[in-house]
């Protein structure tokens, strides 16, 4: 049997505008939900990934990147994965590509318990609180809480974004004031 194979479709150009963008949200502030989590998937850890991590931001510690300083006078006798990778991965298995969020920064970073070459960890997001901060945007909160394979927490952050309003002028405190 010899059925020809089915052609994919291809779109031209000036439609591609028009298709969705994958991971790609159009959230509002008045979307968010406090209470609201999701959990990411799994992600193993591997040697070479750490190692790249540690190159690209020279993080050379010898518990990161020296095996045998790690085995023979290491507090946990094996090579961990460094902090700000696992805050990094751990952040990015639940990222969403919000057009209409914006970074505004990180508090209460913590790294609980180590993180080791081989290791596997999720990600689970709550979202926490939100308030409004100018005319055009309004200020969230989220914990992220990254757990290893076997459900202890290794680290958690909560993250402040400042968000658009879909509604503006319905977003005010009383008395048209912001924070």
């Amino acid at each position: 049997m010899n059925a020809p194979r089915p052609q994919p479709h291809r779109s031209p150009p000036e439609h591609h505008a028009s298709i969705p963008i994958w991971n790609a949200e159009d959230w509002y502030w008045e979307d968010i939900r406090p209470g609201h989590q999701i959990r990411s998937i799994s992600r193993t850890l591997s040697e070479g990934e750490s190692m790249q991590f540690n190159a690209l931001v020279l993080d050379m510690h010898p518990y990161v990147a020296d095996e045998p300083f790690a085995r023979e006078q290491g507090l946990f006798r094996r090579r961990l994965v460094a902090g700000a990778m696992v805050f990094s991965v751990g952040l990015g298995l639940v990222a969403t590509n919000c057009r209409n969020a914006f970074s505004y920064g990180y508090d209460r970073l913590r790294f609980i318990k180590p993180v080791f070459i081989g290791d596997t960890i999720y990600t689970i997001k709550t979202d926490l609180e939100k308030g409004p901060k100018t005319e055009t945007m309004g200020l969230y909160r989220a914990s992220y809480e990254v757990f290893s394979g076997a459900g202890d927490l290794v680290l958690y952050c909560e993250h402040l974004q400042t968000v658009l309003y879909r509604d503006p002028a319905a977003a005010a405190n009383p008395g048209g004031r912001y924070a």
